[in-house]
């Protein structure tokens, strides 16, 4: 019932893109948008504690726009595209293929959590485990320490506000290589920090991939 009633009202009123408001398509993002998400070159970003950092793309426009609206601004249905795009950049890194990954998101604090309503990142996981098959793990890992915005701080003041701000959950470990998925990857210190934490709990196979990265 709540299906068909959301078809009617899709029809009443038709969805407009949300980057650039057509609602010709009566989609979320509209595909003339979504083809100009910028696609990051095939290949490790960086290497951090012997880990493979990927990213998906660059944090230009379209790409900032549909994560702003899902992190800040409540628009969940942004998640499936965000996923769609990182799982279209993951699938083309030849070394990975095969790999049964465990798919965790960065973790928030229950602060934000409380604040936000939601963690974005669980949504895209979500999304990405229907579209990739992988599966979801958002106990293995979590924010213990209440952080502060990293976006306007060096990278050696992101390590000291990051530092002891993840713990493990030892009983949630498996088998499987774990893919730490973020939204945007500016110095790696999130990860960096979530990396130390793990490999200290036994977790030795790690990926990470985010799905954007800021032009130099």
């Amino acid at each position: 019932m709540k299906n068909l009633l959301n078809s009617l009202l899709d029809l009443i009123y038709k969805k407009r893109c949300y980057i650039c408001k057509s609602s010709k398509y009566s989609l979320k993002i509209c595909p003339e948008c979504y083809e100009k998400l910028e696609f990051y070159p095939i290949g490790a970003n960086r290497i951090i504690d012997g880990v493979d950092i990927y990213v998906s793309g660059y944090y230009t426009k379209e790409l900032q726009k549909l994560i702003r609206g899902l992190k800040y601004h409540k628009q969940k249905e942004l998640s499936y595209y965000l996923a769609k795009f990182m799982y279209e950049y993951f699938s083309k890194l030849n070394e990975l293929k095969g790999k049964d990954f465990l798919l965790v998101p960065v973790p928030l604090h229950r602060n934000r959590i409380k604040k936000r309503k939601y963690n974005h990142m669980e949504l895209v996981c979500e999304e990405l485990s229907k579209i990739s098959g992988f599966e979801t793990n958002f106990k293995l890992i979590k924010r213990i320490k209440d952080t502060k915005p990293q976006y306007k701080l060096s990278r050696n003041e992101r390590l000291k506000n990051l530092s002891g701000a993840f713990e493990v959950d030892s009983s949630y470990i498996s088998d499987k290589p774990v893919l730490i998925l973020d939204d945007i990857c500016t110095t790696g210190s999130t990860f960096e920090e979530m990396i130390r934490a793990l490999q200290s709990a036994g977790v030795k196979n790690i990926t990470c991939l985010a799905a954007s990265t800021p032009l130099i």
